[in-house]
């Protein structure tokens, strides 16, 4: 139970937050009951029966009320600040033209590709005309191709 005054306790205290800073009452106020105070005699009872001590009387220390606590410690709010009406662009970059570049790298790209098939396609020729040089001759001779 004491875990749902505490949570009441911290409810109050961020409606009252609410409150000093935005300058109304906020609408969560309805909605909460009365401020929940804890009971001095029954903290005292359940410390007895907890750690009885038979001479010694237990103190009783009451919680403050919240209402104290905030008005001790809440801040001054600041005057707003004069904010521009309109604020000020900054300047657009130039756009990059960049069409060139791209442009060159694919020519460059398809002139190696293309040196590239073309050096296949020697080297295929010359494979071929080598191959059939060695077929030919075999078949004049008469002995069978060799690999």
């Amino acid at each position: 139970m004491k875990w749902m005054k505490e949570r009441d306790l911290l409810i109050a205290q961020t409606m009252a937050f609410v409150q000093s800073v935005t300058g109304k009452m906020p609408e969560a106020e309805k909605t909460i009951a009365a401020p929940v105070a804890l009971p001095a005699v029954e903290l005292v009872e359940s410390a007895r029966a907890a750690a009885p001590l038979p001479d010694m009387p237990l103190p009783v220390m009451p919680l403050p009320d919240i209402n104290t606590v905030l008005v001790e410690t809440t801040p001054a709010v600041p005057a707003p600040i004069d904010m521009p009406k309109e604020l000020s662009r900054p300047a657009p970059l130039p756009r990059l033209d960049l069409r060139d570049d791209f442009q060159a790298e694919i020519r460059a790209r398809v002139a190696n590709f293309r040196a590239h098939q073309e050096r296949f396609n020697r080297e295929r020729e010359a494979y071929c005309s080598a191959t059939m040089a060695r077929v030919h001759a075999s078949l004049r001779e008469g002995e069978p191709p060799t690999k």
